[in-house]
């Protein structure tokens, strides 16, 4: 299930950091994978350039996972969870777009294998209070998403 809020994708299955704008899938494995928002590929523009950290780095909570350059803005993804960096998205480095065009699919950007996750995910928001939050911080900065062509809406 997906909400929209100003033309912004929130999907309910996901853990958010609404205050680094940044998201975060359980996977069957064990790992979880991590991600920016479309609030985040919205407020940067198109992504120019996209660098992750090495697999086999341990990054804690807060701390970055990769560094992300637009026209308008350079600057950290942070874990939203500690752990080390399992996998990356290496499509990254050849079409750093896929950031704006596909956030929640194609545009991931590292899959971690948590130490904490259990306490961890107590500070992160889902389902209607992520979209509540999200819908807070949307209304109050005035923010509108934007998609670029050939972006995935998350719900096909």
């Amino acid at each position: 299930m997906v909400e929209r809020v100003n033309n912004c994708v929130i999907p309910k299955d996901l853990y958010y950091k609404v205050e680094d704008n940044t998201w975060v899938k359980l996977n069957d494995d064990g790992t979880v994978t991590v991600g920016m928002t479309d609030i985040a590929q919205s407020l940067a523009g198109p992504i120019l350039h996209a660098k992750t950290k090495k697999i086999g780095m341990y990054r804690k909570r807060g701390k970055p996972i990769a560094t992300v350059e637009s026209g308008k803005w350079v600057g950290p993804i942070k874990a939203p969870v500690s752990g080390e960096i399992a996998e990356i998205n290496e499509e990254l480095e050849n079409d750093p777009k896929l950031l704006n065009k596909s956030p929640y699919r194609k545009g991931w950007v590292v899959k971690l294998k948590p130490d904490n996750l259990d306490e961890e995910l107590k500070d992160l928001v889902t389902g209607d209070e992520a979209v509540a939050k999200y819908r807070e911080k949307i209304e109050a900065e005035g923010l509108q998403c934007t998609h670029l062509e050939g972006t995935d809406s998350y719900e096909d």
